[in-house]
């Protein structure tokens, strides 16, 4: 079961590329795996009946169809609130609700947003994990 799960995230990672302008879907291992292997990890805690979370979505989407360099910089994860909010991918990182936004590089979460909807904002944080300050 372990080499299924291994074989599984390996091929997820490795079609990050053809994946481009889509978030991957979370499963346990995957942020961690990511960030083993040096990647930095948009992470968006979302619901599917969350209406901040679909604009916050509609904001992301839009800024990397802008802006390639997001999704050659960084992978993009949504974890499902209602299915992860009491797991270790919520509760080691002190998530405090669904519509929370976070740019992970290795151990350093480099940043955070709480239900903001804002494009700037929102930008920011993405810039942050390119390496760009404002």
């Amino acid at each position: 079961m372990l080499r299924r799960s291994f074989l599984a995230l390996a091929f997820a990672l490795s079609t990050v590329p053809a994946l481009a302008g889509e978030m991957l879907t979370y499963t346990p291992g995957l942020i961690k795996s990511a960030l083993a292997d040096g990647k930095t990890v948009f992470v968006d805690y979302a619901a599917d009946w969350c209406s901040t979370c679909a604009r916050q979505e509609r904001v992301i989407a839009a800024l990397r169809a802008e802006n390639p360099q997001y999704d050659q910089a960084m992978i993009f994860v949504r974890v499902d609130w209602d299915d992860y909010r009491g797991h270790t991918v919520s509760t080691s990182r002190n998530i405090p609700r669904r519509s929370t936004l976070i740019v992970l590089r290795g151990d350093e979460e480099l940043g955070r947003i709480v239900a903001g909807t804002g494009t700037n904002a929102i930008k920011a944080l993405m810039d942050q994990g390119l390496g760009v300050t404002n």
